[in-house]
């Protein structure tokens, strides 16, 4: 057996939610680069045409972006159809959108003054979302006992809390941060998520598996860097690069036996 051809991904459909942002479309980008055609889904046409156009150049496969709310249930039925007639088959599912919704001083509002409505709006994309788009795609795949689905969590779920301590003069984008309630319980949901999946689907071949990364540098202040730098046995942020290998892991036949599982790139925050 050649090895290496345990990641590649030749010939093979991958979907990407929230692929127009930080890690979607660094995802996109190595999924492509391993042969998979791409299907991005986000809300943001002309990033996703963008994005489309250049995985096409670049790597000679088909991609192409859907507009869709993940959200809403039709939007997504729909867009899975329109998927599998212009692409093929669903082979692998980045199930990937969240959401600090319209407004950042709403998303990073202390725990005491939290809108309820910006909670749900949270939930909707983070949880809600994440349940439909799995729920569309696994039950095809299940038909066909074939495809991996990857869900992308967070160290801030059901393995630890937010250290409230490193936010003291943080900030993300010039705005005041930490990290919401409603964040880490949405995160935590997905890794619950996962573990259902993965044993109601396993008969069918179906592998669901959660990536959890740690703090990947994305807009931070330096106060931030250094106080969250100072939490990690790496003594750093993460660079979006640095996931590609565990979700490619999780994506290809590399990881055949592996489902319902919860794979930390945290860079040892985790081991302490």
């Amino acid at each position: 057996m050649k090895y290496k051809n345990l990641f590649s991904l030749k010939n093979k459909v991958s979907v990407v939610t929230g692929a127009a942002g930080i890690l979607g479309n660094e995802f996109s980008i190595a999924l492509a680069e391993y042969g998979s055609h791409i299907a991005l889904i986000d809300i943001d046409q002309n990033s996703l045409d963008k994005i489309a156009r250049m995985l096409s150049k670049r790597y000679g496969i088909k991609s192409k972006g859907y507009v869709c709310d993940v959200s809403n249930e039709k939007s997504v039925k729909h867009t899975v159809i329109k998927i599998e007639k212009d692409i093929g088959k669903i082979d692998i599912l980045l199930n990937n959108a969240a959401t600090k919704t319209d407004s950042l001083e709403e998303f990073f509002m202390p725990l005491e003054k939290y809108d309820l409505n910006t909670w749900k709006k949270i939930m909707e994309v983070n949880l809600d979302g994440m349940y439909i788009v799995a729920k569309e795609i696994g039950s095809r795949m299940a038909k066909r006992k074939k495809g991996s689905i990857v869900q992308t969590s967070s160290i801030y779920s059901s393995l630890m809390a937010p250290d409230q301590r490193i936010y003291k003069g943080s900030k993300y984008l010039g705005t005041s941060i930490n990290t919401p309630a409603a964040y880490s319980v949405s995160k935590a949901g997905i890794v619950g998520l996962t573990l259902h999946l993965a044993s109601y689907w396993g008969k069918n071949k179906v592998r669901v598996n959660t990536l959890s990364p740690g703090g990947v540098f994305s807009g931070q202040n330096n106060k931030f860097k250094e106080n969250y730098s100072k939490r990690v046995p790496l003594n750093r942020m993460a660079d979006k690069e640095e996931l590609i290998g565990a979700m490619l892991y999780l994506a290809s036949d590399a990881s055949s036996y592996v489902t319902g599982q919860n794979i930390f790139v945290d860079g040892g925050l985790s081991a302490w």
